[in-house]
């Protein structure tokens, strides 16, 4: 698998799932951009191993805008987007919390929309890919508290299939992965060994893997469905949570 020569955008790609996205890219050959908002730090080390990096805010879609702008100025087109870019609270239904469930929808759903939209022109240049970052909460499968987010991310699920079907007269192939739990610093950020390792042991307890998930897990993914490998693959949700287990039958 090579992508020596491809031009690829990634949203949220400095920490996370998206930091080893942009990672496993990087080894394959690729020109790699970083669309992020957070962490300047972070991103000026990355621009020191190769990685362009624009800050940009996806909720905003003005910020949107500029940053295609920037890299149709250094690339003439993109032959893979993904939308990464994700923020996660957890309250539930009778705890309705709006302005965090306003951001959510910003970024999560909103953000995926406004990115695409105006980074499609380059990308029917050369008849590419998208892959949208859905979860297994956008198909039911989460707990309690997690209603909003999954309903973020059920959008996306939506969103995927219907431009898959738009933009398929264009050669542009579309699909999500849906992660389970993955150990990510929103995951497991600013909480004990101890609370983590409990955290560990209740996702295992509900995975027919009896384990927990890796960004690089889902980089793999990622990459193979950016690739030749995956050419009549198209408008498709793959669910990688190690066979997690219906919460429902938990209980819980």
């Amino acid at each position: 698998m090579s992508f020596n020569g491809k031009v690829v955008v990634v949203t949220g790609g400095t920490k996370g799932i998206g930091r080893a996205i942009s990672e496993k890219f990087k080894s394959l050959g690729a020109n790699v951009i970083i669309l992020y908002n957070s962490s300047d730090n972070i991103a000026r080390e990355l621009e020191e191993k190769g990685f362009l990096t624009i800050k940009c805010d996806v909720s905003k879609r003005s910020q949107v805008k500029k940053a295609a702008e920037i890299v149709a100025e250094k690339y003439d087109k993109v032959d893979v987007l993904v939308n990464n870019a994700g923020i996660w609270y957890l309250f539930s239904f009778e705890e309705f919390d709006e302005e965090k469930y306003e951001k959510m929808m910003k970024i999560n759903l909103d953000g995926t929309i406004y990115v695409t939209y105006e980074f499609l022109p380059l990308i029917k240049k050369s008849k590419g890919v998208i892959i949208n970052m859905a979860s297994n909460a956008g198909l039911g499968t989460s707990a309690i508290g997690n209603t909003f987010y999954s309903i973020t991310k059920a959008g996306i699920i939506i969103l995927t299939r219907r431009l898959a079907y738009e933009l398929g007269k264009y050669g542009i192939r579309v699909n999500a992965v849906a992660p389970g739990w993955v150990e990510t610093d929103m995951t497991i950020g600013g909480k004990s060994a101890e609370e983590i390792e409990k955290l560990r042991q209740w996702f295992k307890d509900r995975t027919m893997l009896h384990t927990t998930g890796k960004p690089e897990y889902i980089a793999n993914i990622v990459s193979f469905l950016a690739s030749e490998d995956s050419t009549y693959i198209t408008g498709q949700i793959i669910v990688a949570d190690g066979g997690r287990i219906d919460y429902l039958t938990h209980g819980i």
